[in-house]
Order: C-alpha cells, then structure tokens, then sequence
C-alpha cells in the first residue's frame, strides 16, 4: 500500500484523473448526442478554464522564478512541435479525431484543389479576360471528361454548349472543305483550349473535334457559367462586354498576364470562406477511413493532445501537493473535445466498446506521462524546469488555439465569449479554493502545536 501512495504513483492518479473525462465525454458524445452548441459551449468553457490554469498554475510560478527567458523559448518551441506534428499526423490520417482537424483538413484541401485548377484557367484567354477576383465561382463548375483516341468530340454545325481545356493528350481540328471533305486545320495539346466561344453565346460550331489521342479534358458548360452570372451581377456586366467585344472583331480585353491573373485569383481565394459542406464531410471521413493506418494516426493525433498536459501534471507535484485548478482545467478542457471526437468516431462506423477503450487507453497513458513528469523533472535546475514547462504550456497553448476555440466559435457565436470568460474565472476559484484549503491546514498545524505544549 506504501507503493501506492508514494509521490510518482500520486502523479499517475492524478494524471489518470484530469484523463477520465476522455472515456467519460467520449461516451456522453455517443449516448445523449448533444448538439453542436451545447459542445461548443463546453468546449469554450474547458478552453478558458485551461487557459487560466495554465497562467495561474505553470507560467506564472516559472516567470516568478526564472525570468521571461527560459519560459517563454519553452513555450515557443512546444507551440512550433506541436503544430509541425499535428500537421504529420493529419496527413496520415489524424485529422478524423475532431471537427475542427476535420474541417480545417477539408479545407486545406479545397483550397489546394482550387489553387490548382486556378492556376490551369490563367491558360484560357477568354477568361482571363474577366476580373480574377470572380474566377473562384467558376472554378467549382468545372468537370473532368475523358475521350478514346478516335471519339469526336463535338461536329461542325453542333450548337456550342461546352468550353474544353485540355489536360493530357492531342485533339484535331477539322474543317469541311471543298466537296464537304474533313480538312485538319490543327492540332492543340495540354494547355490549350477549344470551343471557348460557347460560353458567350449559343451558335453552331465552325469546325469538329476529335481526340488525336486518348485525351482527358476540362469542361465548362454554358449552363454552369449561366448560374454563376445570375448569381454575380457584376461578373455578367463583364460576360456581356467581352461578347460584345468578340462580336465586333475585338481582341479579348485581358490586360493582365496568366501570372498576373492568377496572383489576384488566389489572392481572393485565400479571402473566401471555403467551409465545407455537411456532404463534404460525410466524404472526408469515408475517404479517412478507407485509408489504412487512419485509426492509429486518430489516436496517436488525441495522444499529442495530451502529452504536455500529463508532463505538467506530474511536474507540478513534485515536492508539493497536487494544483486543483491545474486538475480542474483538464478535466473540463479534456470533457467536450471527447464528446466532440466520440460522436465523429461513431459517424465512421467505429464500435462503442472500440471508442471507449481508445480513450481508455488514453487515460491511462496519461497518468503514465504523469509519473514520468514526476520522475524525470527531480533534481532539474529551476530555468531548465522553466524550459520543460513552457514546452507543455505552448504545445496547450497551440492546442486550444488550433482546436478548441475555432471549433467552439463555429458553431457556439457570440456565446463562447463569454462562456470562455467564466471558463477561466471558474480555474481561479479553483486556486482560491486551493489556497483556502493550504491555509486551513497550516492553521490547524499551529492550533494543534500550541494546545500540544499547553497540554505539557
């Protein structure tokens, strides 16, 4: 029994203490589905009261100590691996663990996708004669088509309906001549395009197409562009002025380069809100889950989570009693995330029992990184001690930044300010508590000394 209670077995119940909420709120997510605005409501509530502990509890005692040095290169370096390993383990996978890795992950990619597909219509005259910073409503309209070596494209005559860039292969350019005979006027390869003039108006096409090769393409279709231009008045002004121009004989009024066009494209990309959609999503996680090793890069990313905080835990126990607002923050900040990532588990198929024993899992590595903390942090000078602590507190720091508060202001508003408030109050009453506690302990200390030498 003497085992149990020494102080590196201490840190590991603590530790696995701040960590039962992970299998708890992993379980309430699957059970009582709460809504999103209940979780982000939480999830607010947790990243104020972690916020607070982590100033009150960690930062403060080592700025007091060692100065702003040692504990700010720590916070920084623990902020930079956190974010370089988080973003390894998305790409494996670990995205799945949470909406917010989830969402951010989604659009990283659309963005990726959106960029490139930019940089390919920068190649087409006509549009690069509207304002780049219109393109991004056309981009997602753009289908890809693939021909056989032989297959017409469209004939000479056909109504034009259709604007084609071509990715891969050759396509011929046939025009009737004299008796009606094909005459190959050209052939276009990987970045040139063709049929261009069926996005400004509906007339017959002057010549056929046929792939030269097998070929894949990128279509446009008039009726894709016609939705994009009621929805954009102004882009329609320009649609209309370009026509008017080409009916004239006129050039294409592009005044600016591919390069040029592009810059300004991405540059209004980057300003776009590219939140995914509830279909997207659903796609995202078969795609993850499909992919082999997903599951262990899920529970390796909700591990990196929470490796500074069972450090810190064990750390701060070392030759004094536990920090109830540092346990408190922990338990509440861990709480809704789990609740989070659990309903997202199930949404993949996973089982309840597989779910529960992950966090499980977690929990208990958590109170092993505890004693570690407990163990490995003895006898260390205070400015290296000061180090180590900031490098948890800045992995916390980027976490909650990176995770909990977007995810909470998603889908919480306006509410999460204030929630974020009492949140990081709630951690101080927690101190306070603590405080009142030690000084009622050493109060009676004091009592009992005084009527022990009475009694003498």
């Amino acid at each position: 029994m003497e085992f149990l209670t020494q102080p590196y077995m201490m840190a590991f119940w603590f530790g696995a203490l701040t960590a039962a909420s992970l299998p708890l709120g992993a379980m309430l997510g699957i059970w009582l589905k709460p809504s999103t605005k209940i979780v982000a409501a939480l999830m607010a509530f947790g990243a104020g009261n972690l916020l607070s502990a982590l100033t009150l509890e960690l930062i403060e005692p080592s700025f007091i100590h060692t100065g702003f040095w040692p504990i700010s290169i720590g916070c920084v370096l623990g902020g930079m691996v956190f974010v370089l390993l988080n973003q390894l383990l998305d790409k494996m996978g670990g995205y799945m663990r949470k909406a917010s890795t989830l969402v951010s992950h989604i659009k990283a990619k659309k963005r990726s996708e959106m960029q490139d597909m930019i940089e390919k219509l920068s190649q087409v005259d006509i549009l690069r004669s509207l304002p780049p910073q219109e393109i991004h409503h056309i981009a997602p309209s753009v289908a890809d088509r693939s021909f056989k070596k032989g297959d017409i494209i469209f004939r000479q005559g056909d109504v034009g309906t259709r604007l084609y860039l071509i990715e891969s292969g050759t396509v011929k350019i046939e025009r009737k001549g004299n008796g009606d005979k094909e005459v190959t006027i050209s052939e276009l390869g990987p970045g040139e395009t063709f049929g261009e003039m069926a996005l400004l108006w509906k007339e017959p096409r002057t010549a056929t197409v046929t792939a030269a090769s097998d070929v894949l393409l990128l279509e446009i279709h008039r009726d894709d562009f016609e939705k994009i231009l009621k929805a954009s008045p102004s882009l329609r002004a320009d649609v209309e002025k370009l026509a008017d121009q080409r009916k004239k004989g006129l050039a294409a009024a592009a005044v600016l380069s591919p390069e040029e066009w592009k810059r300004e494209a991405i540059q209004r990309l980057h300003e776009e809100d590219t939140r995914p959609s509830s279909v997207e999503m659903e796609q995202a996680l078969k795609e993850g889950h499909a992919g082999g090793g997903a599951a262990l890069s899920m529970w390796l990313g909700i591990f990196l989570d929470g490796i500074p905080e069972s450090l810190v835990i064990g750390a701060s126990m070392i030759g004094k009693a536990v920090s109830p607002a540092l346990v408190g923050g922990l338990f509440f900040a861990n709480l809704p995330e789990a609740m989070s990532s659990g309903a997202m588990m199930k949404k993949q198929g996973k089982s309840t029992s597989s779910i529960f024993w992950m966090w499980m899992s977690l929990c208990v590595m958590t109170g092993v990184g505890a004693l570690l903390g407990n163990i490995l942090f003895v006898g260390l000078s205070p400015s290296i001690h000061s180090l180590f602590g900031g490098l948890a507190a800045g992995a916390m720091l980027a976490m909650i930044a990176q995770t909990m508060l977007p995810e909470a202001y998603e889908h919480g508003g306006w509410l999460v300010g204030i929630l974020t408030v009492f949140g990081f109050l709630s951690a101080l009453m927690f101190r306070a508590i603590g405080h009142a506690m030690s000084a009622a302990e050493h109060h009676g200390s004091l009592i009992q000394s005084l009527l022990q030498t009475l009694g003498a």
